[in-house]
């Protein structure tokens, strides 16, 4: 409550995100997350960045209220996730594969959250075609997602992120498993929906060039047990375009990534050996 008090008597916004001493130890002893504390300004778009096993979706699972952490707490807006709506906000997730309905239409896999919340139809029918438009897949409404590409399906389930109208958006590689090009593509239409729509941002990736482009900060996550170990800004200018990963200072960001990751790494053989 003091925490809540000073931050309205400084009249500043409450934090989309707060981990509070937040730490995941599952019943078989197994340590997946030590204790995070970690905040996330309204607007930003931060990157959770690590080798394999160090927390990073486990992490994300907590904020989005998919796992319960062991100790600690997570507050979104200063709300527990299970009353966000208190707040007078909404939370989305994209999970690292589409998992669309086979049998089902663009249109209908995108209106399922709608649905399933008991929106009258023509308003559900009317965000959908909104929330395709924003993706590029108004021509695709009644295609079957076999009918579509990879990127076209990724494309999808952003579609249906999006008709929840979130405030908050998490995503967890969601492109992970495309070519380089479409990935890249796509990474440049996600930072438009996130300057138009105004939306934070958590994502979570193994690649340190996407989280340079993407991020307005890269929390950088270590393993046995998942920690954060590094913070870094990337204080460079929106809109960035592709000639932004050609320059010295995408190459630095770059490379203090890397090498932070390199020290990451080593730590957990190092500690994997003892």
């Amino acid at each position: 409550m003091d925490d809540v008090l000073s931050t309205q008597a400084l009249g500043r916004p409450p934090a989309a995100v707060e981990v509070l001493s937040a730490h995941k130890t599952y019943p078989d002893g197994t340590v997946a997350l030590q204790p995070v504390d970690l905040s996330i300004q309204e607007g930003e778009f931060v990157t959770l960045l690590g080798p394999s096993g160090c927390g990073k979706s486990t992490l994300l699972k907590m904020v989005a209220g998919l796992l319960e952490p062991t100790d600690g707490r997570i507050a979104l807006w200063r709300k527990p996730v299970q009353r966000l709506d208190e707040a007078g906000k909404k939370l989305a997730f994209v999970f690292q594969a589409p998992t669309l309905m086979p049998w089902a239409s663009v249109e209908a896999n995108v209106r399922l959250p709608l649905d399933l919340a008991g929106v009258p139809r023509a308003e559900a029918d009317g965000r959908v075609a909104d929330a395709l438009a924003l993706v590029g897949l108004t021509k695709f409404a009644r295609a079957l997602p076999r009918a579509l590409s990879g990127g076209m399906q990724m494309r999808v389930s952003i579609a249906r992120s999006l008709v929840v109208q979130p405030h908050l958006l998490l995503m967890d590689e969601p492109f992970g498993a495309l070519d380089e090009i479409t990935r890249h593509k796509l990474d440049g239409e996600l930072l438009q929906l996130w300057s138009a729509k105004k939306l934070t941002v958590v994502f979570v990736t193994h690649s340190i060039h996407e989280a340079v482009f993407l991020s307005t900060r890269v929390v950088m996550m270590a393993a046995r047990p998942g920690r954060i170990v590094e913070e870094v800004l990337i204080d460079e200018p929106y809109p960035r375009k592709a000639d932004f990963m050609v320059t010295e200072r995408f190459a630095s960001y770059a490379k203090r990534l890397q090498d932070s990751l390199f020290t990451a790494s080593q730590q957990n053989d190092e500690e994997a050996m003892t």
